[in-house]
């Protein structure tokens, strides 16, 4: 039996509450309770079912172990791709996924299967013009680690920036209040912004660690103070970092690591 945690008054549906709990994602549940896996205060749960938060919820061992076989990918994503569907005529990070571009260095022993790209998506994307680490997961339960409206997991990015008029030593021409700003004070989208911590690494590069991810906000954050962007690459997320993974190849999870 799986312990329940508190939650709202109201009732919601089973594969929400489900996802909640963080035993699975929405596409998981429907999935296992459609195969009689998922059972509600001891009667088998239907798919749609509404529960309330004091409803106990038991499943199946066979579901647990469905989750042992999904697979979360780390890739270095280069300019030019995006981070899902493709668009304009840009390929998406899952069409370079293939034997030939996984990392030689991968200590990983999974074989690589081509069903380990159905249901794969980005667990916090990265724009079209930014490179670094992307996660692509089939396991609902990375991503809303990761990406949850409750996530606090920290993102970490190097970002190279630039002054109009300055040539050389943005960090001396920026203002000490326009970096101030970076770390706490700025708005998007009429929403104020998170603590972040931003530092200089030398005299044209910044390193920014997140704990939001709002549409191209580093580059929008710049801009509120004057810098321009002119290269982003996110080197860490969590507790797992880029390294050495090379530009357009990728790799799997490996078993020891957590975000």
């Amino acid at each position: 039996m799986l312990p329940d945690r508190p939650h709202s008054a109201a009732a919601a549906r089973l594969n929400r509450r489900m996802a909640e709990l963080g035993l699975c994602s929405r596409r998981e549940a429907d999935d296992w309770i459609a195969r009689g896996w998922v059972r509600v205060n001891g009667r088998p749960a239907s798919v749609g079912q509404r529960v309330p938060p004091t409803a106990r919820i038991d499943v199946d061992k066979r579901a647990t172990r469905s989750q042992q076989h999904l697979a979360t990918i780390l890739m270095n994503k280069p300019i030019g791709v995006v981070s899902s569907q493709p668009e304009r005529g840009y390929p998406s990070a899952a069409m370079l996924i293939a034997p030939r571009s996984r990392w030689a260095g991968d200590a990983s022993r999974r074989r690589f299967s081509p069903a380990h790209l159905a249901h794969l998506a980005p667990a916090g994307r990265l724009d079209i013009d930014s490179t670094g680490l992307l996660i692509l997961t089939q396991d609902g339960r990375i991503a809303r680690h990761i990406i949850g409206a409750e996530s606090r997991v920290e993102k970490e990015y190097l970002v190279r920036v630039a002054l109009p008029g300055v040539t050389q030593d943005v960090r001396a021409a920026l203002p000490p209040s326009a970096l101030q700003k970076l770390r706490h004070g700025l708005a998007l989208d009429g929403q104020p912004l998170a603590p972040a911590r931003v530092d200089w690494q030398n005299g044209e590069q910044l390193r920014f660690v997140l704990v939001e991810g709002k549409k191209r906000q580093i580059r929008r954050m710049c801009a509120l103070v004057g810098l321009h962007v002119a290269a982003l690459r996110r080197i860490r997320i969590g507790r797992v970092r880029l390294g050495a993974l090379p530009l357009g190849q990728w790799r799997y999870l490996g078993d020891g690591e957590v975000f």
